[in-house]
């Protein structure tokens, strides 16, 4: 059966993001293991989001064990003022449920794409991808549907680039093979009706801490 991912924005008491993240990196990772589901990772506010927003992603075996347990994730603490989640279904990735482990510059980029276009968008992404991971060092971590029905298709696409400096680089192609690439991906933005991102670093990174005070 096909994992169920679940996105959670946590809104932390001001300046204590890093302790809410300490909190459910620890108890809260055990709380949910313990109740069938797993911690894909946390990542912290770089541009976009409040300084005090932490994101985290979680992974689940179905959609009624991740609607009920999900919250555990972040119940309890006194670090954290408020929190909400929605479900995620993977589309083409990710093909696994493991977790990112690479420190780097994380985007989170929003669609809402109306429901006939989102073949021809998905078939899109997935013919830029293997050019743009290779051009620039980067990795499609998931693209997600939002549960939910409706007129639009939500999804969501996580992607690492190493640094904010390659986040500029990727937008300005140098050759042939990344300017076909980049009209691939700039089809796809004409074919959704609302688009948005901020970008984030993996507080839960194997390699590498983020110190930087971005915000």
């Amino acid at each position: 059966m096909e994992s169920v991912y679940v996105c959670h924005r946590i809104d932390c008491v001001p300046r204590r993001w890093s302790d809410a993240a300490a909190s459910m990196a620890t108890d809260g990772a055990k709380r949910i293991g313990d109740s069938g589901g797993a911690l894909f990772g946390i990542w912290r506010s770089q541009i976009g989001l409040p300084r005090d927003t932490v994101i985290a992603i979680t992974v689940w075996p179905d959609d009624k064990t991740a609607t009920e347990k999900a919250p555990l994730l972040e119940k309890g603490f006194s670090t954290i003022r408020a929190s909400a989640f929605e479900l995620l279904r993977p589309t083409t990735r990710p093909k696994s449920d493991e977790p990112p482990t690479r420190q780097g510059n994380y985007a989170f980029r929003w669609f809402e794409t109306p429901t006939e276009h989102f073949d021809e968008f998905l078939e899109l992404c997935v013919a830029a991808w293997p050019d743009f991971e290779s051009s620039y060092d980067s990795q499609i971590i998931g693209l997600w549907r939002i549960a939910g029905e409706g007129p639009m298709v939500r999804t969501l696409l996580l992607t690492r680039r190493p640094d904010l400096a390659m986040w500029e680089r990727s937008k300005i192609p140098a050759n042939e093979i990344e300017a076909e690439m980049r009209e691939k991906l700039n089809r796809r933005y004409d074919l959704c009706e609302w688009t948005a991102v901020n970008t984030m670093t993996l507080i839960t990174a194997k390699d590498q801490k983020d110190e930087a005070r971005w915000a």
